[in-house]
Formats: C-alpha cells, sequence, structure tokens
C-alpha cells in the first residue's frame, strides 16, 4: 500500500489538469490556480476521506464548494464573461466551416446562468458521465437529467433567439431608406 504522500501525489498527477479545466470553466483562468491549489490542500487534509472509485468527482465537489464559499458572484461572473469574450473572440477568427455555428453557441452559453452553464459543461465539457456530474453537484441521476433537460433547452432558446438576431436584414425600401 502506498504511504501517504505517494498516493496524494499519484491523485494529484491524474486529477489536476482536469480540476484546472473544471476550476477554469467555473471562475476562469485568473482564479483557477487557486481554486485547484485550495481543493488540493483539503484533498491533502482529508486524503483518507476521499473514496478510490470516486476520486475525481470528489475533487469537483470540493472545488465547487470552493467556489461557492470564497468567491463572490459578481468576481466569479465577470472573469467568466472575459474568458467567454476570450472564446468568442477566438471563434471570430477560425477559419473552419463550423466558426459560425461554435460562435453562435458560444455567445447562447454566455446568456446562461452560472448553474445552467455548470450543468451543460460537465457532461460536455469535462466528460463527465451524467451520475458523475449528479455527484458533484450532490444531487440524484433523476435530477440531474430533468436540470440538464431544462438548461438544454434554455441553451435552444438562446441559440434560436441569436439565429433569429442574426438572420434580420433591413428591409430596403427605394427611396424611403431601411425599415
Amino acid at each position: 500500500m502506498p504511504n501517504r504522500h505517494e498516493r496524494f501525489t499519484v491523485l494529484y498527477n491524474t486529477y489536476q489538469a482536469r480540476v484546472y479545466g473544471y476550476a477554469a470553466g467555473r471562475a476562469g483562468h485568473q482564479l483557477a490556480e487557486e481554486v485547484v491549489s485550495e481543493t488540493f490542500l483539503v484533498a491533502w487534509r482529508r486524503l483518507d476521506d476521499i473514496p478510490d472509485q470516486v476520486q475525481l468527482q470528489w475533487l469537483f465537489r470540493v472545488a465547487r464548494n470552493i467556489l461557492r464559499d470564497n468567491f463572490r458572484q459578481a468576481a466569479r461572473r465577470e472573469s467568466l464573461e472575459a474568458e467567454l469574450r476570450t472564446w468568442i473572440t477566438e471563434a471570430v477568427a477560425d477559419v473552419g466551416e463550423h466558426a459560425t455555428e461554435r460562435l453562435t453557441v458560444l455567445r447562447a452559453l454566455a446568456t446562461l446562468s452560472d448553474d445552467d452553464k455548470e450543468i451543460l459543461t460537465l457532461t460536455t465539457w469535462h466528460g463527465l458521465s451524467t451520475a458523475e456530474a449528479a455527484q458533484v453537484l450532490g444531487c440524484t441521476r433523476a435530477a440531474f437529467f430533468v436540470r440538464l433537460h431544462r438548461a438544454r433547452r434554455r441553451l435552444r432558446s438562446a441559440i434560436d433567439a441569436a439565429d433569429t438576431a442574426t438572420s434580420r436584414k433591413p428591409v430596403t425600401v427605394p427611396g424611403r431608406g431601411p425599415r
């Protein structure tokens, strides 16, 4: 059986990047390092409490609690919006055939609440199963499915609204200008 230091080193090396990605997605890159540090400090202190089968979910849950407890919602929102603006800027620069769709989705995602963004990104960007994501949020799988369904519906509405807004072109009447 590995000693405490070796077990922590393996835990850190295995999950640090994923915890960073989770934190960056929730609070932006500026605060992500601090969240990762605090998460692994808690992990070190409670190493014997971490279940082997759900280590990543346990770490995500600690990171989630740190975000909620230590950072004011306004600071997180400003940082996240700055990060999304960066992604949108990068999406505009994309030359791929899906750049327009990506830009639309990112803009729609930026209009959603923090909770909806988290629900959608846990399974889509962070690759968690619905059961794992439910553990991170501290709810049942059924409750997670309901939240996911609602978040997807709100995202679809935001995408449809963005598509409608960008497809509107002014009608020009000769001699009168745009209408």
